[in-house]
C-alpha cells in the first residue's frame, strides 16, 4: 500500500513537472515568434519604402538603370521570402533564404546609395532626403528587432536543449527556431555597407 502511494506521488510529481516544462517551452517559443513579428513589420516597411526611393532616384539617375533594376529585383526576392517564412521562425530553410535575400537587398541598396553620392542634385532633393531618413530609421529598427529576436531564440534553444526538458521537447514536437543573421551570406555585401544618410547640403551654405 505504501509502495503504491509512493509510486502514485512520483507519477503526480512527474506530471506536474512535465506540465511546467511544456508551459515554459510554449512561452519561450511564442515570445520568440512575437519578436520575429516585430522584424517582419520593419522588413515590410523597408520593402514599402523602396519603390518610392527608386522612383525618386530614377528622375536623377536615368543612366543608372542597372543599379535601379537590381534594387527592384532584390526587393521582389526578399518580399517573396517573407511570404514563404509566413511569420514562422521554425521554418529553418525559409529563414535562411530570407536572411540571404535581405542581405542581397541591403547590398543592392548600398550600391544604389553609393552611386547616388555622385549626384549633388539628389542630395539637395527634399523628397529624397526624407526617404533617406525613413530608410535610416527603418534600418535601425530592423537591427534592434533582430537582436531582440535572436536573444529570444537563444533562450528558447538553450532551455529546450537542456536535460530533461529536451526529452519533453522532442516528444512533444517543439522544433528548433532559426537565428536571423542578415550578414551571413558571404556572396553579398554586408548590411553595414548600407549608408542611408547624405550630408545635409544646407550645411555648406
Amino acid at each position: 500500500m505504501i509502495a503504491l502511494v509512493i509510486i502514485g506521488s512520483l507519477v503526480l510529481l512527474l506530471a506536474f513537472y512535465a506540465v511546467g516544462v511544456y508551459n515554459r517551452l510554449v512561452r519561450l517559443r511564442e515570445t520568440a515568434k512575437g519578436s520575429f513579428a516585430q522584424i517582419d513589420v520593419q522588413l515590410e516597411r523597408r520593402h514599402d519604402l523602396i519603390p518610392n526611393l527608386v522612383q525618386t532616384a530614377k528622375g536623377f539617375m536615368a543612366h543608372e538603370s542597372g543599379t535601379l533594376e537590381a534594387v527592384i529585383a532584390a526587393r521582389a526576392s526578399a518580399t517573396q521570402m517573407r511570404v514563404e517564412v509566413n511569420g514562422d521562425p521554425s521554418n529553418v530553410e525559409a529563414m535562411q533564404k530570407l536572411a540571404k535575400s535581405e542581405s542581397s537587398l541591403g547590398g543592392a541598396l548600398g550600391r544604389l546609395l553609393a552611386t547616388a553620392e555622385a549626384y549633388p542634385e539628389i542630395k539637395a532633393d527634399r523628397q529624397m532626403s526624407e526617404l533617406m531618413e525613413e530608410l535610416r530609421t527603418t534600418e535601425n529598427k530592423i537591427s534592434f528587432a533582430r537582436q531582440n529576436f535572436n536573444d529570444q531564440v537563444r533562450r528558447y534553444q538553450e532551455y529546450k536543449q537542456t536535460f530533461p526538458p529536451v526529452v519533453f521537447a522532442n516528444a512533444l514536437g517543439f522544433e528548433d527556431d532559426a537565428y536571423l543573421d542578415l550578414e551571413a551570406d558571404g556572396n553579398v555585401d554586408k548590411r553595414d555597407a548600407v549608408e542611408v544618410s547624405f550630408d545635409d547640403p544646407r550645411a555648406a551654405a
